[in-house]
């Protein structure tokens, strides 16, 4: 590890103006169910309150770490090696003292720089176009800050870390009663255009690859465009952008793959989608009535698990359901695309089942498809009536977890972990870029895990290092038309002593 060469964590533009963001003073009252239902969240006002709140639950930061000399910040948004590639930016309306215009939104100052004014004209015409009024997030990746450590699998990592910001940005909008719906039709080149990364002097190999640009508006208000007028986003183009980027690094490394990579799956302008996720019926719907804030803020990544912690049979269906898609439900309805990605799960430890493969259908008119195509002696017991969760056969399998997960311990003495498993070849075979959005997918369901866990008295952590012909080779897959694409552990954590933690923001003191 060139360790003199790390990227700094956290971007900013120098020479534009900065908008403090207020620190809640409350957190928003919801409860953990809160998170996925709409109907108990009262529509709040936008304002700069509001969304300073907003991006607090959602982008911030969530508290320090420290052993000896080091220090480290962590956020409300996971990250692959906590090096978050990914960075955000607002359009926003004219709020009181603060001018419409697009925002970069600085975490570790939990304030916004101004890159762009916008029109009061050009804002009339956003509103009357998409019907509502609400404010727009668009999401970038920094492919360096991930490839600094982990090389050419890094292009994999930003994509998950876009999936978890997006997950997270549903779920907090939808605690200030927003709903978030992504502007599917857009091309890459239109959002690169509208955020000015084409007209930024970014250092070499320093800049931003567009991922999504998300429309925030009252949650009583689904059905909006999902893509912007080529009028609206030439009047963007023509916006003078302010501020230079810091540098990050004394020295970037070109990783080409990552970058011929990107090319190859580019967006280009696609006709709008509004996807039909169904309604699954909610048979485990008890869960902890916990803060919803609370379980934001003290989400984290586990490093070792407690071999001989378990969870009930009830809890593993609770934390298993929250992954389901349903219409109107955060953060799978943000409508991204439609539900790609199963579950090949090593129970080890639930109390009431018995250790053993299991299959979690998150679709029910892929589970036929993929019987087909998995071996012929795996049983397919449906473990409870309307719950689309399969025992494949019985028997201890922390080993074979962990081998599939890069040998790596904590895949195998939690009490469970997963392979995600996506529809992969006809997904890209006629667009490319859904490449890109099954990370993102596996990635949102990697952030529902982690709250899922935590609300659950567990924690959970995502690995992004597998082997992948070896977990096709348990299911009896021959080709690529299914694909494993993320792992995930979630157990009894066991904290180490060693760290010292400290306040999210309390660098901040003056506020």
């Amino acid at each position: 590890m060139d360790w003199r060469n790390q990227p700094n964590p956290f971007r900013f533009y120098e020479n534009t103006p900065v908008i403090e963001l207020p620190l809640l003073k409350e957190d928003p009252q919801a409860e953990y169910p809160d998170l996925y239902r709409r109907n108990h969240n009262r529509q709040q006002a936008v304002s700069l309150d509001t969304i300073a709140g907003f991006l607090e639950l959602s982008l911030g930061l969530s508290a320090w770490k420290a052993a000896g000399q080091s220090r480290w910040s962590l956020r409300i948004n996971p990250s692959s090696g906590n090096l978050h590639p990914t960075e955000a930016y607002l359009i926003l309306p004219q709020l009181s003292a603060v001018p419409g215009g697009i925002y970069h939104y600085n975490a570790l100052a939990h304030a916004l720089e101004q890159r762009a004014e916008i029109s009061a004209q050009t804002w009339r015409q956003l509103e009357q176009y998409l019907g509502c009024r609400g404010f727009l997030v668009g999401i970038s990746s920094i492919f360096w800050r991930e490839s600094w450590k982990y090389g050419e699998r890094a292009f994999r990592y930003c994509n998950h870390d876009a999936g978890h910001a997006l997950a997270a940005i549903s779920i907090s909008a939808n605690l200030f009663g927003w709903k978030v719906t992504g502007l599917n039709g857009l091309s890459d080149n239109s959002l690169q255009t509208i955020l000015g990364f084409s007209s930024t002097p970014y250092e070499d190999l320093e800049g931003e690859h567009p991922d999504l640009l998300c429309f925030v508006h009252p949650g009583n208000q689904p059905v909006v465009p999902r893509s912007l007028p080529h009028s609206i986003i030439e009047a963007l183009a023509k916006l003078k952008f302010a501020g230079t980027p810091n540098k990050l690094s004394p020295k970037a490394v070109n990783w080409e793959i990552i970058y011929q990579t990107a090319d190859l799956t580019r967006k280009p302008t696609t006709v709008d989608r509004q996807y039909d996720y169904g309604d699954p019926t909610r048979i485990h719907s008890t869960a902890p009535h916990l803060k919803a804030a609370a379980i934001i803020r003290q989400r984290r990544s586990a490093t070792d698990f407690d071999r001989n912690g378990l969870i009930t049979r009830e809890q593993f269906f609770n934390i298993l359901d929250s992954t389901l898609p349903r219409n109107g439900c955060p953060p799978f309805d943000a409508d991204i695309m439609e539900a790609s990605t199963h579950f090949l799960i090593f129970v080890h430890h639930v109390k009431g089942l018995p250790p053993g493969l299991y299959f979690f259908c998150r679709d029910d008119q892929a589970l036929d498809p993929i019987k087909r195509l998995t071996r012929s002696n795996l049983i397919w017991q449906q473990v409870e009536s309307r719950f689309p969760l399969y025992l494949l056969e019985e028997g201890d399998c922390r080993h074979q977890a962990m081998m599939v997960s890069c040998h790596q311990d904590i895949a195998g003495s939690g009490v469970f972990s997963l392979g995600m498993i996506a529809r992969f070849k006809a997904s890209i075979a006629d667009e490319p870029f859904r490449y890109r959005h099954l990370f993102w997918e596996t990635g949102m369901i990697g952030q529902v895990l982690y709250l899922a866990a935590e609300a659950h008295g567990v924690r959970g952590t995502g690995i992004g290092c597998f082997f992948d012909d070896e977990v096709h080779g348990i299911l009896g897959l021959k080709d690529n038309q299914y694909q494993s694409l993320y792992h995930f552990t979630i157990g009894r954590p066991l904290e180490d002593p060693r760290l010292t933690t400290y306040p999210a923001y309390h660098h901040l003191n003056n506020r």
